[in-house]
């Protein structure tokens, strides 16, 4: 076959191309479409710190606000489906669906993927509750989320695809991994427990239960630190603010690092001795996957699609969810046999690797391109 002309061309519709999971997983998709024998090309509405990095990918790359341009979007979008061939619309929010729906043409496939649940704007809730009954399918990250909507929604199961995300685990690879140390740049030492949490602080996750646990830990084993990787999330400060303040307030800000957004999550994961993670409503978890295939000890809490990720706990160890008291006695256990841990780790991150991996991803997504 002649991979320089793929049999499936799709344009990714998109939003931001800020840094989210559904941004690194599409960055990831267009990185690896070439070899994976499958045509892209992205068109977004606004820009974001990811953009560059789409634009260093082999995926032509297209700026169309529908703001800015109501009139005139029709008349561009058409004109650059027919220019790349395109033979299936690929969106990443309703309102992406919505538009390739009404302009694409009638001929065009147009397939929604649903990365989160549901949303707390009126129009944004309008937007989903009419288009997701008029897109040709629905695909979703999990079987936990696609059953949620399936019930709510009224959806005919058909048409409902379920395609887990995907990671490019070449990243973790010793070769890729800087020599920068995250211990000399918190300046502890090699003996102190390292731990950490990947996430933004907004809707979804639960860093505040975390913070709750470490100030539990503190008393029953003080020689740790801790970091929280992700950016305080503008319209959801307060998630972040209540975090750095229940640290201060209970004596535990010296054990605990707020570290922002970073752009080298896989060196981070490196270095943790665990990772710990929260959710309220989590529908994948990338976070939690890249942290099992880094081959550390991971604990996350008994969230429904945290189950279904985990394998019922056997890649990670899973905690009743919101209970610190449940969590602190897990991580104490690990604690006194961090050996054992070590090689259940290794063990899951062998696992994961083979059934998360972009290049599945991408076949899976082949196929609903091809059968819709």
């Amino acid at each position: 076959m002649d991979r320089s002309t793929p049999q499936i061309k799709a344009a990714y519709l998109l939003g931001s191309l800020n840094r989210g999971g559904a941004e690194t997983l599409v960055l990831d998709v267009f990185k690896h479409a070439a070899a994976n024998d499958l045509g892209v090309i992205g068109i977004y509405r606004k820009g974001g710190m990811l953009e560059n990095e789409f634009r260093k990918t082999d995926a032509p790359l297209y700026r169309l606000s529908f703001i800015k341009n109501p009139i005139f979007y029709p008349f561009i979008l058409r004109k650059l489906l027919r220019k790349h061939s395109i033979t299936v619309v690929h969106a990443q929010q309703p309102l992406d669906a919505l538009l390739a729906r009404l302009f694409s043409g009638k001929q065009t496939r147009v397939l929604l993927t649903l990365h989160g649940y549901d949303y707390v704007d009126k129009i944004a809730k309008w937007i989903l509750s009419y288009i997701i009954k008029r897109t040709d399918a629905n695909i979703f990250v999990s079987e936990s989320q696609r059953s949620y909507y399936i019930n709510k929604y009224r959806l005919n199961p058909t048409l409902q695809k379920v395609v887990p995300n995907g990671i490019a685990f070449e990243k973790f690879n010793a070769g890729s991994v800087s020599d920068i140390s995250l211990r000399k740049e918190l300046q502890i030492g090699n003996d102190t427990l390292l731990l950490g949490m990947v996430g933004n602080f907004n809707q979804g996750r639960d860093q505040f239960t975390i913070c709750r646990f470490l100030k539990l830990l503190y008393w029953q084993y003080p020689d740790f630190h801790f970091v929280f990787v992700g950016k305080r999330v503008e319209g959801q400060e307060k998630r972040y603010d209540e975090c750095v303040k229940y640290c201060t307030k209970k004596s535990i800000d010296n054990k605990v690092t707020f570290l922002g957004s970073r752009n080298d999550v896989p060196n981070i994961l490196k270095e943790l001795d665990a990772f710990v993670y929260a959710t309220e409503h989590d529908t994948f978890g990338i976070a939690v996957i890249e942290a099992v295939a880094a081959g550390i000890p991971v604990f996350v809490n008994d969230w429904v699609v945290m189950k279904e990720v985990t394998a019922n706990g056997e890649l990670a160890t899973l905690y009743k969810t919101k209970d610190i008291k449940s969590l602190l006695g897990s991580f104490l256990h690990f604690i006194q046999n961090r050996d054992l841990y070590k090689g259940k780790a290794q063990s899951a991150s062998a696992i994961v690797k083979e059934k998360y991996s972009i290049e599945n991803h991408i076949e899976e997504l082949k196929k609903i391109f091809k059968t819709v």
